[in-house]
C-alpha cells in the first residue's frame, strides 16, 4: 500500500501546482479581454478612450480576483493534503514529528 500512495500523493500535490500555474495565463487574458472589450463598445459608440479604460479596470479587478481565489483554493487544498498525509501517517504507526 505505501508504494501505491506515494504517487497518489505526489500526483495530488501536482495537481496543486498545475492549478496555481494558470494564474500566469488568466491574469493577462482577463486584463485583455477588458480593454478590447472596452476598444470595440469605443467602436460602436464613439466614447474613446473611456470604455477602454473602464474595461481595461474590470479585466484588472477580474485578474485580482481569480488570483486570490486560486490561490485561496490552492491553500485549502494543501491543507485537506497535509491533514490527510497526518491522518494515513497515524493509521500507519508512523511518528508525524520525525525531527
Amino acid at each position: 500500500m505505501g508504494a501505491m500512495a506515494r504517487p497518489t500523493k505526489q500526483l495530488r500535490r501536482a495537481r496543486i501546482w498545475l492549478d496555481v500555474s494558470i494564474i500566469g495565463i488568466q491574469f493577462p487574458v482577463a486584463i485583455a479581454l477588458g480593454y478590447f472589450f472596452g476598444r470595440w463598445l469605443d467602436g460602436m459608440f464613439k466614447t474613446a478612450p473611456w470604455l477602454t479604460i473602464i474595461f481595461a479596470l474590470f479585466g484588472i479587478a477580474a485578474g485580482f480576483v481569480n488570483l486570490f481565489r486560486i490561490t485561496a483554493q490552492a491553500g485549502r487544498a494543501e491543507e485537506r493534503l497535509n491533514a490527510l498525509e497526518a491522518t494515513e501517517e497515524g493509521k500507519n504507526g508512523a511518528d508525524p514529528d520525525p525531527s
